[in-house]
């Protein structure tokens, strides 16, 4: 803060001293400095909140001669600035009063906490759907560590991936923010992340490894199979020292660390997940996506954990049997009703995942007790409807929440009020007959009406003063009031407290002393309350690893219960699997569109090592890139767990789904439409294997009509005979279609369409061989180009194919000419070189019938 220097410091106020003192340590964030009922800003924060917040900024007092530029927010409102604040990119350092007000100078204030964009835990500041992670990089030669961590569930997880992939591996996690050092020269397509750079040496692997062993109370982190990953470790220490800094907590929740390797997952670019619309639109919409079709859970952890699901499809056979059993188990035998049942009860219940997150960082509030309480005492019927299904991963899950020690209800049944205040502030938050003194403090403040009604009966009866009243508030304590008319009757033992304009106010020694118990009462028992709650909250924080668990079984629960109640309703079947290179799906169809439209056409797809790549051709609108989406969907999904929209789907072993499917520029990295497509068709060609599902749309269109063709047939050569990928090839050059005489694997296959009275009608049905034409005028008709513009391009294409015509028949594209052989002209057709010396002016009715009738005889007699 340039005007602000710290040289100067003893020319401030003693208060500006202390607020320039705690900014200097925290220079990268907006400070909140709390000063009574409001968070102040001042100098360049004040400047910078105003324009963000759309708040007043004022100029009050001046410090070392100069005016104090300042902008503040109440207290009991600061979280909705936080928030608007987080959602910008901002961090906050939160500075609270933490000494007594009463002593001499300023109180005394600390930063409690820091909130920034990848460490947020408040419930207000979190979208309720989504997981809010906080990531760290640390490049090591040819690839970079990467550790994540959800602060608000404790789950930490650490890998090393190769530069190259880097990107794909942060757009399938998304984190909200990244650590990276500061010296690092980020990749450029990394420089639109929310990126935070740190000084290098928070990355040291030794140091970082120190710290690992001392959150996880290990010897050394072999047991924990990361040992061997140095770049790994150093991202993992840098995201607990700068969670352990922001949070000013040791982070007792953070209890383990996983290990994340890439051939866990079946992997996806950052393309693929775009182009499939797995839980955001192209247009960057929420809806409609493959996650809103199949997003029914009942409570947000359950929303969360499919939201991972999705994003994260697993490769172990294990995994996907237990889950799609489960699912199973509750759509089979008549049982779907506990799948209802279920989501009814966890539709009651909290999101015990993140308030067991604010226990641990001391943050948690009477309601998420309260909360924490409802679902507790709802888990033995849970369990209760889990018990008896034929499936061991729901016995499991069952079992997990039955294991819960029992203390933890009983405490908080005991101790929390049935309706608790908002704030421990507040009081009323600690539930009566749970501590004798509270009850006792509270009994003074409940019996001081009945108190004061006496009171006021003796002092009328004692000074013969009917119209006096003992009364209370906030500004003046307890008092008795007396009108002017009746002042001099008082006794000699009332002394004035307030003169009013007809009144006295009196207070006696009695009602002082009760005066002095009962305010005091009320005081204490606020103290009393809040030690109260936070031996409670000591208590539960010995249990987070349970609680954890419970956490993390009831979210599982929640999303089986949502796929069984999805696989019903829309009529979804369970995958099945195979080890031999296949995927053969009967009746499959894509589960978004059907919900949009009022019919949908299914349609199968069959792919093996005879039939690797299907070359698919058709006109536009004809439903080519709805079929290639619906099958990766259709894997997808049975990666996740889920039955699949399909009458019949097995599939072999699949590594990775790649898709090549439109495209634009990418103007702040300087690249153009065809740039991005020859980009990510490299990728692919370098990266997919034969167990890699691959999806081509219409490749080669953003250059010449001879160098798109030429891309094409070598692009989609490449994967037949190299990458041997099983492939979906859609494209509008029919010229390609002569790949399936020439290579083995190629199967023309093509989505039809029928002209009816001078329209076009889309039948959706794949069928065998190749498209008869492309329909492409029809289609541009369809969409409302001018019919003077249609029979333009219609007069022009004639005079093209007769162009084409005239110089070649059609033949091979890809085969050379014999040599010294020049192709022989097309002969014209008789009734063509007459419809040429037709002057259709001179023709009468009755001569133009008879020139069509000739011209048709022409026709069929060649």
């Amino acid at each position: 803060m340039a005007d602000t220097p710290l040289s100067g410091l003893e020319q401030h106020t003693p208060m500006m001293r202390q607020y320039l003192a705690l900014k200097a340590e925290h220079p990268d964030h907006l400070l909140f400095y709390r000063m009574g009922d409001f968070y102040e800003l001042f100098y360049d924060d004040a400047v910078k909140a105003a324009g963000l917040l759309d708040i007043t900024l004022t100029q009050r007092g001046q410090s070392a001669g100069q005016p104090i530029p300042m902008a503040g927010v109440p207290h009991h409102a600061a979280e909705q600035y936080l928030a608007r604040l987080v959602r910008l990119g901002e961090s906050v350092a939160l500075c609270e009063q933490v000494g007594d007000p009463n002593a001499k100078g300023p109180v005394e204030r600390q930063v409690v906490r820091i909130v920034t964009p990848g460490t947020l835990t408040d419930a207000a500041l979190m979208e309720e759907t989504r997981d809010t992670l906080l990531a760290a990089l640390a490049p090591l030669g040819p690839a970079a560590g990467l550790a994540t961590l959800n602060l608000s569930s404790g789950h930490m997880t650490l890998a090393e991936v190769p530069l190259p992939e880097l990107d794909a591996e942060l757009e399938r996690v998304r984190p909200a923010e990244i650590l990276v050092p500061e010296t690092w020269a980020v990749p450029a397509e990394l420089g639109r992340l929310p990126l935070q750079r740190l000084a290098p040496w928070q990355f040291d692997p030794d140091k970082s490894r120190e710290l690992l062993c001392e959150q996880f109370a290990v010897h050394d982190l072999s047991g924990l199979g990361c040992d061997d990953l140095p770049a790994g470790i150093a991202a993992a220490g840098t995201l607990l020292r700068y969670a352990r800094h922001t949070q000013r907590s040791r982070l007792p929740h953070i209890q383990s660390l996983q290990v994340a390797r890439q051939d866990e997952w079946v992997r996806m670019d950052s393309a693929t997940r775009r182009n499939l619309e797995i839980s955001e639109t192209l247009r960057g919409e929420r809806a409609p996506t493959l996650l809103s079709v199949l997003d029914t859970c009942a409570n947000p952890m359950g929303r969360r954990l499919l939201h991972r699901w999705l994003h994260h499809p697993v490769r172990d056979r294990r995994v996907l049997l237990a889950r799609t059993g489960a699912v199973g188990a509750l759509v089979g035998e008549g049982l779907a009703t506990r799948a209802a049942a279920l989501q009814a009860l966890l539709r009651r219940s909290g999101d015990v995942e993140r308030i067991v997150g604010r226990l641990a960082l001391r943050s948690a509030r009477p309601r998420d007790l309260t909360a924490l309480r409802a679902t507790l005492s709802a888990l033995p019927e849970c369990t209760a409807l889990l018990d008896g299904l034929p499936s061991a991963h729901l016995a499991s899950l069952a079992q997990t929440l039955a294991a819960l020690p029992p203390e933890i209800l009983g405490l908080l049944q005991r101790s929390i009020a049935a309706e608790p205040a908002a704030q421990v502030r507040d009081g009323g938050v600690i539930a009566p007959g749970y501590d004798a003194e509270l009850d006792e403090l509270r009994g003074i403040q409940d019996h001081c009406g009945g108190f004061l009604l006496d009171l006021e009966q003796r002092e009328r009866a004692r000074t013969g003063i009917a119209t006096l009243k003992v009364e209370y508030n906030r500004v003046h304590g307890f008092y008795i009031e007396v009108s002017h008319a009746q002042s001099g009757r008082v006794p000699d033992d009332y002394r004035r407290r307030q003169t009013l304009k007809n009144a006295e106010r009196y207070i006696t020694p009695e009602l002082k002393a009760f005066e002095e118990k009962a305010l005091s009462a009320n005081d204490r028992a606020l103290m009393r309350e809040k030690m109260l709650y936070e031996q409670v909250l000591d208590a539960l924080s010995g249990h987070l690893a349970p609680l954890q668990s419970v956490a993390a079984a009831l979210a599982e629960t929640d999303v089986l219960a949502c796929l069984a109640e999805r696989a019903v309703a829309l009529g979804l079947q369970p995958p099945e699997f195979c080890d031999e290179t296949r995927l053969s799906i009967t009746g499959g169809r894509h589960l978004v569109v059907e919900q949009q439209v009022s019919q949908f056409i299914a349609n199968d797809t069959e792919l093996h090592p005879e039939r690797r790549l299907l070359l698919i051709t058709g006109p536009n609108m004809g439903g080519k890139s709805t079929y290639m989406r619906q099958t990766a969907l259709i894997v997808l999904m049975a990666h996740v767990g889920s039955y699949v929209p399909a009458r019949r789907a097995v599939l072999g072993p699949i590594d990775q789904i790649f898709t090549r499917i439109g495209a634009g520029d990418d103007l702040a990295s300087g690249r153009s439409t065809f740039l991005v497509e020859m980009s990510e068709a490299a990728h692919i060609l370098n990266t997919a294997t034969e167990q890699s599902l691959v999806l081509v749309d219409e490749i080669g269109r953003g250059t010449s009509t001879f160098d798109g063709l030429a891309l094409a047939y070598a692009i989609a050569r490449h994967l037949v005979e190299k990458s041997r990928s099983p492939t979906l090839f859609a494209t509008h050059y029919f010229e390609l279609t002569q790949l399936a005489l020439d290579l083995p694997g190629v199967v023309n296959v093509h989505l039809d369409a029928v002209e009816h009275q001078d329209r076009i009608v889309f039948l959706h049905a794949l069928e065998e061989g190749p498209a008869s034409q492309s329909y492409g005028l029809q289609v541009a008709a369809l969409a409302g180009v001018p019919r003077s513009v249609v029979r333009e391009a219609q007069r022009y294409l004639a005079q093209l194919e007769t162009h084409a015509a005239a110089q070649r028949p059609q033949a091979d594209l890809f085969a050379p000419p014999p040599a010294g052989q020049s192709p022989e002209p097309a002969p014209s057709h008789p009734a063509l070189e007459a419809l040429r010396a037709l002057d259709p002016d001179a023709l009468t009715p009755r001569n133009a019938l008879q020139r069509l009738y000739d011209l048709v005889r022409q026709a069929r007699e060649v």
